[in-house]
């Protein structure tokens, strides 16, 4: 593929300015200019939209939004030593590349994008991913700030982010984002990719929110799914025992089995269990 722009090749970069990735950060820098586009071309038309990127690094993924039209990139950089090769991006892009140092976990995502069509993409850190992820998706309001997530995760995460019921890496982190998200994984991306080569596979991840989720309390949800999946192996009627002594009652009320187990219950019946454990306020 021919280089997105007259800057120089991505290996160049990292050389020049000394980047070599830091597994402290959770760094894995995506050098592979076909799948840098391919992920912003996931991310779907950015014309009029701002971006919210978090870890660009040297900027591959950074160089491939613009190109392909993002009208803004806000990019969140954890490492100082990244931000003269994001400089020299913003500099061959005048006005449509706002590079902000500090910690994705600690910044306001809706104040730095100031609003309208916000759509995230990145390749999260690895140390930090799942939790950004549960921050976007557990916003107290919704439909959230963002129209759309196209995030690179390592596949392990992805498969459990969009796992059904009875699979094995269904749990907690696939009942929230299925509660309030559409998608799945779009593809994979292979260790190779990358410099250093992680020792996993990623994959790509496309979400966008679910305008009208079952209604129910967040918090009520997450306390029912965290005793649940917290002692997986376990009936319902014993790992929410921790939550009512009435458990098994209250199952039975949610129209749902008591010698039941975690993974086998869908979306709808962790909505219909949380419901009935709030109302008689036992979450």
């Amino acid at each position: 593929m021919a280089q997105l722009d007259d800057l120089p090749p991505l290996r160049d970069v990292i050389a020049a300015h000394g980047l070599d990735a830091r597994k402290s950060l959770g760094q894995n820098f995506l050098l592979d200019l076909n799948l840098t586009s391919r992920i912003a071309r996931s991310a779907g038309s950015l014309e009029d939209c701002t971006v919210l990127e978090i870890g660009p690094g040297p900027g591959g993924l950074t160089r491939a939004l613009l190109a392909a039209g993002a009208k803004k990139v806000v990019a969140i950089e954890k490492d100082s030593r990244c931000l003269p090769a994001l400089a020299e991006i913003s500099a061959r892009y005048p006005g449509r590349l706002e590079v902000v140092e500090g910690d994705a976990l600690k910044l306001d995502p809706v104040a730095l994008t100031g609003g309208g069509n916000i759509r995230i993409a990145a390749n999260l850190p690895y140390n930090v991913g799942t939790q950004l992820l549960l921050n976007w998706i557990t916003t107290p309001d919704w439909p959230p700030f963002w129209s759309s997530l196209t995030l690179m995760f390592q596949k392990e995460v992805g498969e459990r982010i969009t796992a059904p019921p009875g699979s094995k890496a269904y749990g907690r982190l696939g009942v929230l984002a299925g509660w309030r998200c559409k998608g799945g994984i779009l593809f994979d991306i292979s260790p190779k990719a990358f410099t250093p080569p992680p020792k996993v596979t990623s994959a790509v991840v496309h979400l966008t929110p679910n305008p009208a989720p079952l209604p129910c309390e967040l918090t009520a949800l997450e306390r029912i799914t965290a005793a649940a999946f917290g002692q997986r192996r376990k009936m319902l009627r014993s790992s929410l025992k921790a939550l009512s002594p009435e458990a098994e009652q209250l199952v039975e009320q949610a129209g749902i089995e008591p010698t039941a187990r975690a993974e086998e219950i869908d979306i709808a019946g962790f909505v219909n269990l949380a419901n009935v454990f709030r109302a008689a306020g036992a979450v």
